[in-house]
């Protein structure tokens, strides 16, 4: 039924309905999900780092990031609770060239993105290795707003919007999957929303929504 429902509204508001992954439902706004107080970092105290199971760890300030070479492309994001937004236009450096940059390791196969604020999210490194998966500072052709992740968060558009971590400040190549924030709280690992990947195997939506309750009470991170 809620398939239906947004392949309807998506169909009224002149979009494609097959872009819309399963159970989501279109929206033209950007809602704001963060939880937990949103961090507000001064461009000249910005850093973003590359660290772990690499041969070249680096850091960028603010100016050395907006140097290098940077993507624009249009994708669409969708939130796991059940919203998508198509045809977002985004800015940013590819995360690959960063991690050509760092050398990864052979035998590495997973990062930890860790956010001010103190969020964090694990990815396969094959997810942040594509072509379109950015660390971006501007959406809608406009600085990235601090509700939305700025000065710069990940965007990783294929999957589920919490593994494109708002506030970014460092990647973590791992030897090994070590669970972020919501998935030591229930999440799937992955999150592909073709997929449906909201939830781990056997978990409870209640318990994922007392732990939402809990976050939104200042006891969790940002999402």
């Amino acid at each position: 039924m809620w398939a239906a429902r947004g392949k309807r509204r998506a169909a009224k508001l002149g979009l494609d309905p097959d872009r819309l992954p399963p159970g989501q439902s279109p929206t033209q706004k950007w809602p704001v999900l963060s939880l937990g107080a949103t961090p507000h970092v001064p461009l000249d105290q910005w850093s973003f780092s590359v660290h772990g199971e690499v041969d070249a760890p680096f850091a960028l300030r603010w100016d050395e990031l907006l140097a290098l070479e940077q993507t624009r492309l249009v994708r669409d994001i969708h939130c796991v609770t059940r919203w998508s937004r198509f045809d977002v236009p985004w800015e940013g450096v590819r995360v690959r060239d960063l991690l050509e940059r760092a050398r990864v390791r052979e035998g590495a196969t997973h990062a930890l993105v860790h956010a001010f604020g103190g969020y964090t999210t694990n990815l396969p490194l094959d997810d942040l290795l594509r072509e379109d998966v950015l660390i971006a500072h501007q959406a809608d052709g406009a600085p990235l707003e601090p509700d939305h992740g700025g000065p710069a968060r990940l965007l990783v558009p294929h999957l589920y919007l919490w593994k494109s971590a708002k506030w970014v400040r460092a990647i973590e190549v791992l030897a090994g999957d070590r669970a972020g924030f919501w998935e030591r709280n229930g999440y799937h690992h992955r999150g592909d929303p073709w997929a449906e990947e909201r939830l781990g195997p056997g978990v409870d939506p209640a318990d994922v929504r007392e732990v939402r309750r809990a976050a939104r009470a200042g006891d969790g991170g940002p999402a």
